[in-house]
């Protein structure tokens, strides 16, 4: 099975660009964007995604202003075997300059959702750690990801409203990974194994002249399973982002959380976080959450329209719905992400986003079951 990247010198393995080197059915490729006002006031997702061995493509975007309903649009395909089509019904991307600009266009269609953005970077593509959780033998997890940080311009219509999408006051996360985790339909092989705890924090931030980004994974008793922090220079405009990719961050020896989450819920009232750098340096930096954005919006726990879920050859929806009226402890409305102020205890400050999710007893701060709300 050839296609056109086929012509390039980048295999890696034996087989053609679409056969990945790995059976597992859980292996993706997937590119993901966020995009915020600076003033916290709206916040628009998407993620495209391509599962090889499910013969899935999908797709899914959701915007949201402050104190309205959050409006989605989904799309879902069988997978072309050409890697360059990212076509799915009305949704398209289109790389117009490897890392560094992206542009997203979604045709009119009926679920009222749509727009033409355009994504510039201001950072050079920033490759995180190799990222690998296991359960006993099981891999769960195994992926390589690169973030950077950008703008958006363009527009984005929704049902009663419209957004115009300027690089002046917008800001932007790219998010691109591969690899295996657990998507679409479960597949039991041999004996069942309980629920396990899953805790999960993400914090990239925008300040004036450059970015810092944390991720945590944390097991039950709160020891680190993954724990990565780093720095990085923020550039004017694309054109002056440096094409090398090697040597660009600055990377923390650690980072350690302390979180308060809204009484009832498994949703972050008020958080800091340490970046400890490699000479014992701790700089603290304080988040306040303003406006927040359900995750099932692109595709996350989503019962109907999650990620790598067989719809058909072709399938296009989409829902509106409040945020505020759902309720925080049902399993699809825990993965989150909210717009955050941050600052820091040199005087910096910034704004960002911040990204939650919670499953199972976690010891640090008090969840004994499944999913119970914080005391």
């Amino acid at each position: 099975m050839l296609n056109q990247l086929d012509d390039y010198p980048i295999h890696q393995t034996p087989e053609p660009v679409a056969h990945p080197a790995t059976s597992n059915p859980n292996f993706y490729d997937r590119t993901w964007f966020n995009g915020y006002r600076s003033d916290g006031s709206a916040y628009f997702g998407l993620g495209m995604a391509v599962y090889p061995h499910r013969d899935i493509m999908d797709c899914h975007f959701s915007v949201r202003e402050a104190g309205g309903l959050q409006h989605c649009f989904y799309a879902s395909r069988r997978a072309p075997s050409e890697r360059t089509d990212t076509t799915i019904g009305p949704f398209r991307l289109e790389v117009v300059e490897p890392l560094r600009q992206t542009r997203v266009i979604i045709d009119d269609n009926e679920s009222g959702v749509a727009c033409d953005l355009t994504f510039s970077a201001r950072t050079s593509a920033i490759e995180e750690g190799r990222q690998t959780l296991r359960r006993r033998q099981q891999v769960l997890m195994d992926a390589t990801r690169f973030a950077q940080f950008g703008r958006w311009t363009g527009t984005v219509s929704y049902p009663g409203g419209e957004l115009i999408v300027d690089n002046e006051t917008w800001r932007a996360t790219k998010d691109r990974s591969w690899g295996i985790r657990p998507v679409g339909e479960r597949l039991q092989v041999g004996a069942p194994h309980p629920l396990g705890s899953f805790f999960f924090l993400w914090a990239p931030l925008h300040w004036d002249d450059h970015i810092s980004h944390a991720v945590f994974f944390d097991g039950p008793k709160g020891e680190a399973l993954i724990r990565e922090a780093l720095t990085a220079p923020l550039h004017k405009a694309a054109e002056d982002v440096p094409a090398e990719t090697e040597d660009v961050a600055t990377v923390m020896a650690t980072a350690v959380h302390r979180l308060d989450y809204t009484p009832g819920t498994r949703w972050i009232e008020a958080a800091e976080l340490d970046l400890i750098d490699l000479h014992g340096v701790v700089r603290t930096i304080t988040l306040t959450p303003g406006l927040r954005f359900q995750f099932k919006g692109l595709g996350y726990g989503h019962r109907e329209w999650g990620q790598g879920m067989w719809k058909g050859e072709l399938a296009v929806g989409g829902e509106s719905f409040d945020p505020d009226s759902l309720d925080p402890l049902s399993p699809d409305n825990i993965h989150v992400q909210s717009i955050v102020e941050a600052a820091d205890n040199d005087g910096r400050r910034g704004v960002g986003a911040l990204e939650h999710m919670i499953i199972g007893p976690y010891q640090p701060y008090g969840f004994d079951q499944i999913l119970d709300g914080a005391g």
